[in-house]
Formats: C-alpha cells, sequence, structure tokens
C-alpha cells in the first residue's frame, strides 16, 4: 500500500483518533446537568420514538428507556465519554469500535427521518466499520503496546 506522509497503518490510527474526539465532542456539548437533572435528552428522544413510523422503535423505548430515563441518560452521556476516550488513547480498542458502531445504528434507526443527524450517524458507522476490519489499533495504541489484539 502506498501512502503519502504516514503509513496506511498511521493513517488508520489518525481515522481511529478522529472519531475518538468526534465522540469526545459530542460529550462535551451535551448539556448534562440537563439530561441529568431535567431528563431534556431522554424527553427529545422520547417526542421523536413516539412518533416514529416503525412500531418496533416505539415499542423498544417504551419498554427500554421510558422505566428507566435517569439511568439511560447516564449510560447515554458516558458511553460517548467512554468511546471517546478508548478510541482516542487506544485502549480495548475494538470494543469501542463495536459499542460505537451499535450506538451510531442505534441513533440512525432513532433519527431516521432526521437528516441532518443521518450523516454524522453514518460517517462515524462507516468510520467505526473500517478501523474495525482494518484493525486500526495497531499504532499509536494502547493495545499495540500492551500486545492487546494483535
Amino acid at each position: 500500500m502506498q501512502t503519502i506522509w504516514l503509513s496506511g497503518a498511521e493513517w488508520l490510527a489518525v481515522l481511529r483518533i478522529g472519531l475518538g474526539l468526534w465522540w469526545l465532542e459530542s460529550w462535551r456539548h451535551k448539556d448534562r446537568k440537563g439530561w441529568f437533572e431535567r431528563g431534556t435528552g431522554i424527553a427529545w428522544a422520547a417526542d421523536i420514538a413516539g412518533k416514529h413510523r416503525w412500531g418496533v422503535v416505539r415499542t423498544g423505548f417504551r419498554r427500554v428507556v421510558e422505566p428507566r430515563p435517569k439511568l439511560i441518560a447516564y449510560v447515554v452521556v458516558y458511553a460517548e465519554l467512554a468511546l471517546g476516550l478508548g478510541l482516542v488513547t487506544g485502549i480495548l480498542t475494538p470494543v469501542a469500535l463495536v459499542a460505537g458502531l451499535l450506538l451510531n445504528l442505534l441513533y440512525l434507526v432513532l433519527m431516521i427521518h432526521d437528516w441532518a443527524e443521518q450523516g454524522q450517524n453514518a460517517m462515524m458507522a462507516l468510520i467505526s466499520l473500517v478501523a474495525l476490519f482494518a484493525m486500526a489499533w495497531q499504532t499509536w495504541s494502547l493495545d499495540a503496546a500492551l500486545g492487546l489484539f494483535l
């Protein structure tokens, strides 16, 4: 593989780190007080799920999220932080990539009608998939330093 400036493995590390920074930005810009104290994030998602054209989304949201909105708010917010830190540092990278892919797919399905969000979720899912199958933790990662997943 020919590349410019960096090796292929290094470019994949750049892609992985960039995805991690994207997750960290998703975490950073969240109004955590609103999410945790006023339930704004879950209320917004409940509104979207309640109007969703797919019954499975409405039913799933009612069964999984509505009974435990505070817990799910903490899970979502801190999952984004954990994904970002894991991908930037390259620790447990395959786990972070699979978890991020699943979270992006959940966001994608929930917001299937919101085209503004679809590009972000589709691109983050694609990057996760490429980084996972290209084993983007081989360079510039704690996984590589510790000899994990090689």
